[in-house]
């Protein structure tokens, strides 16, 4: 419920992933697929979210959305669950405690949420990078489908999957580690100021709603910042041959190299950052947040 809070009110900050062009990518099918990158280039972030819609259609914004809803219920579950299970194992079967357990169990259960979802998040992306007129899948199983068939059968399904682990390892378990050590130190410095007896029981300590939220942002940002190269490598290696020069980025090597040989890290790795900060950091907010009441709610302190 968490992770699929944060889905949908920020489904609209989350269009087709801003992807260098290749070079010699002229040709009038290539211009007419990178209409929002050079509106991208031109303005920015809003300028983008301007032009999707005068392209598409508001609905343009929300491409790949079903795929992306279906995929977070079990992605979020798989996630916080496996969180709590891993942070136990490692307190109590590995001796470790303190902050770093937060780190390694956020870690690895990001890693097992991607591993079991990624086939759904493959299919967002190619949904969400469809130019409306020129549509190569019609809905989600008919991209199953196409993919299966044309792309390797099952495999075709785990593209780019090797960045993906890298980055979401990071990711993860930086999100998990920040939000618990900033709800560690706040709740012993500030108990008064930041937190308030837990609904479920009063002799737990948790932190107000809009502490909450800040912290969750703050976790957001910093993973976002550190994980994001392996995000731009992973999407480029999920869009496969739609790419005109997908056969450069075949692996995670030959894609960072090509990104970074071509754009550098500024307009090449870090490309669309700003973007993704302004749908990762609410999505964070609101994910930690929900996480945070639903153990109120199912009296889990």
């Amino acid at each position: 419920m968490a992770a699929a809070a944060a889905a949908a009110a920020l489904a609209a900050a989350d269009p087709p992933p801003a992807i260098p062009q290749a070079a010699g990518a002229a040709g009038p099918t290539a211009r007419r697929d990178f209409y929002w990158l050079r509106s991208f280039l031109a303005g920015g972030v809003f300028s983008t979210l301007r032009a999707v819609p005068q392209k598409e259609g508001y609905l343009g914004l929300y491409k790949g959305n079903g795929a992306m809803m279906i995929r977070i219920f079990p992605y979020g579950a798989i996630q916080f669950m496996a969180f709590e299970h891993y942070k136990t194992f490692i307190t109590t079967k590995l001796g470790i405690s303190g902050h770093v357990h937060r780190l390694m169990a956020g870690s690895m259960a990001g890693m097992t949420a991607v591993i079991c979802t990624y086939p759904l998040d493959m299919v967002r992306v190619r949904l969400a990078f469809q130019v409306k007129g020129e549509h190569t899948y019609t809905g989600i199983i008919h991209a199953f489908k196409t993919i299966y068939a044309k792309e390797g059968g099952f495999l075709g399904f785990y593209r780019g999957l090797m960045p993906t682990i890298l980055g979401m390892a990071p990711y993860a378990g930086v999100s998990f580690f920040t939000f618990g050590t900033l709800k560690s130190v706040g709740l012993s410095h500030a108990p008064t100021l930041l937190g308030r007896p837990s609904s479920d029981n009063p002799n737990v300590l948790v932190l107000k709603t809009h502490i909450n939220l800040l912290c969750g942002g703050v976790a957001g940002a910093i993973a976002q910042t550190i994980s994001y190269p392996f995000d731009v490598t992973r999407r480029r290696m999920q869009l496969g041959t739609v790419l005109p020069e997908f056969e450069k980025c075949l692996t995670m090597r030959e894609t960072m190299k090509y990104v970074y040989g071509h754009h550098g890290i500024r307009r090449g790795l870090y490309r669309g950052l700003s973007l993704n900060y302004i749908r990762c950091i609410p999505s964070q907010a609101v994910a930690f947040t929900t996480y945070e009441l639903m153990k109120q709610f199912f009296h889990l302190n």
